[in-house]
């Protein structure tokens, strides 16, 4: 792994393969370490070059130091739709991607963003469509504060957890899952998982200033109904986190859209889809290199 100067911060990130670029933007307080191994691989046998990186406040990116938001102004900030104060936005996380792809000379990519990964991609397709080849938003939503939302239930026991520590974040993180998840994960796979991601790095802080962005984000509905790009949209029917109207929603409003819905998928990726979505993520790739060649 190795790190870049772009957009005025240090971006941690790792390539695989070879051939056309591949951008994967991950989700809220993950590290470029969390996107399945199998799944990058498969994206690896269907010829892509895949990038994956830390966004800013998680793994070894730049960390910021303003005091995040409580958990309960982030409750009240979902459960009455009020705005909360962010120190950057979900356009400044897209612009260190693009930054990362001109500090590696890439003119254009395919991008594929999970959860707010997925807000970061549709942000880059809209404020920088000439970067973007195909995109494919995960899980996610379009910034409006109707659709997408969590349940109250996940709202109110994610507000009743204490403040995560190095001491209770296993547990923490495997309550928060159990309540997110599909029905393939299990709580000895969790449990792997965190103990991988906290040896590498542990920043909750960073992970409440990216809430506060999710929070403070725009609706994009009416730009995204202007973009041209060839899109996948990828959802789980169980999603109890970024409910499936967040996924409908954001097909609906870009046009020629296709939406792939998973009965096993909650809030992410299950062992048993990597190969369909790798398939899903090379159609549409294959779109628009179709495209581009008319």
């Amino acid at each position: 792994m190795t790190s870049v100067q772009a957009n005025g911060i240090t971006i941690e990130y790792e390539e695989s393969g070879s051939g056309e670029p591949l951008l994967m933007i991950m989700g809220l307080g993950n590290q470029l370490i969390d996107w399945p191994a199998q799944l990058v691989e498969a994206l690896v046998d269907h010829g892509f070059r895949v990038i994956r990186f830390d966004n800013r406040d998680s793994g070894f990116s730049t960390e910021f130091t303003s005091a995040p938001p409580t958990k309960w102004e982030v409750a009240r900030s979902f459960l009455f739709r009020r705005s909360l104060r962010a120190e950057y936005s979900i356009r400044d996380m897209a612009d260190d991607a693009v930054g990362l792809l001109d500090a590696l000379g890439i003119d254009s990519a395919h991008i594929v963003g999970m959860s707010m990964g997925g807000m970061i991609a549709q942000t880059i397709a809209i404020e920088h469509p000439t970067r973007i080849r195909s995109l494919t938003s995960i899980m996610s939503s379009t910034g409006h504060r109707r659709v997408g939302q969590p349940t109250v239930r996940v709202i109110r026991r994610g507000a009743r957890r204490p403040i995560p520590t190095r001491e209770n974040a296993a547990d923490n993180f495997v309550a928060g899952f159990l309540d997110v998840c599909g029905p393939t994960m299990t709580e000895a796979e969790m449990r792997r998982l965190i103990a991988v991601s906290m040896e590498r790095s542990f920043r909750p802080d960073g992970t409440g200033r990216q809430t506060a962005a999710i929070i403070s984000q725009p609706d994009r509905t009416e730009a995204l109904g202007r973009l041209t790009v060839p899109t996948l949209v990828i959802h789980g029917l169980v999603d109890t986190l970024v409910r499936p109207s967040g996924g409908i929603a954001t097909a609906k409003a870009i046009p020629g859209a296709r939406l792939l819905m998973f009965n096993d998928m909650g809030h992410d990726l299950p062992g048993t889809r990597y190969l369909d979505i790798a398939e899903a993520i090379a159609s549409v790739a294959a779109r628009a290199q179709s495209a581009a060649r008319l």
